[in-house]
């Protein structure tokens, strides 16, 4: 995936300018910067749910918001997303919203698709889980539900939007070890919006840095060489006293 001179604006208001950068496949890289800066407005842009003021967003050389709604359909079919709140139905169970993309998307007979979920659910972890509804189980295991349904469809790239939001630090923790070992079993391209420091070193490879005053991006690169080597001060603060979140 690239992102090429990529301009996000609320109508006369730009929030960031001239931001390119690439992202290996299976690669984890995270977007982060201050408080503002427009990280989640980024993802939302890499997602298809915000088109660009201006530049190009490109899934294997073939530009996003340049395409034909059938064609842009077919792109976003390759991702999978997971919300702060991982926004499950509250009326469904686990096994009915894991279901749903599936239910959506493909022909596959009911059978099939309960094997698929059930699959799905025992790789984060919530095995024997299928039956119950969101209210029933903690926030953590909420999140590990909606990444289950944000993997329904085998998707080459999971895009995650602040996931240790609202969790507790063992939780964050276990979330960052299942996000390592996804990559690692199915060589997922991983894209991470975050402010949380311990999860940014746990998982990542490559990152950019988002400015909210300079309304553009002043780093990019691994985040333990940025906080060695890079030569912008609010970087190596950001990275070794956390930011402002």
């Amino acid at each position: 995936m690239t992102v090429a001179d990529l301009v996000m604006a609320y109508g006369s208001y730009v929030v960031q300018r001239d931001l390119n950068f690439s992202i290996g496949r299976g690669e984890i890289f995270i977007i982060m910067g201050d408080s503002g800066c427009g990280k989640s407005t980024l993802l939302r842009h890499m997602v298809g749910l915000k088109p660009p003021a201006a530049g190009s967003i490109y899934y294997d050389q073939e530009s996003f918001w340049d395409a034909e709604p059938e064609a842009r359909d077919r792109l976003l079919r390759r991702t999978g997303i997971l919300y702060q709140s991982g926004a499950l139905w509250s009326s469904m169970t686990l096994q009915e919203n894991v279901a749903l993309p599936l239910r959506e998307y493909t022909p596959l007979p009911p059978r099939q698709i309960e094997e698929i979920v059930a699959l799905k659910l025992a790789l984060v972890g919530l095995a024997g889980f299928e039956r119950f509804y969101p209210a029933e189980i903690s926030g953590g295991m909420r999140k590990r539900a909606g990444l289950a349904r944000a993997m329904a469809l085998d998707p080459e790239i999971l895009f995650f939007d602040e996931p240790s939001a609202g969790l507790d630090p063992i939780s964050a923790n276990h979330l960052d070890d299942l996000i390592l070992e996804l990559r690692a079993a199915l060589g997922t391209t991983i894209v991470v919006v975050t402010h949380d420091l311990a999860s940014i070193f746990a998982i990542a490879d490559n990152s950019v840095f988002l400015d909210a005053e300079r309304r553009s991006m002043i780093a990019q690169g691994n985040p333990r060489d940025l906080l060695e080597h890079c030569p912008e001060p609010k970087v190596r603060i950001f990275l070794s006293r956390g930011g402002d979140g």
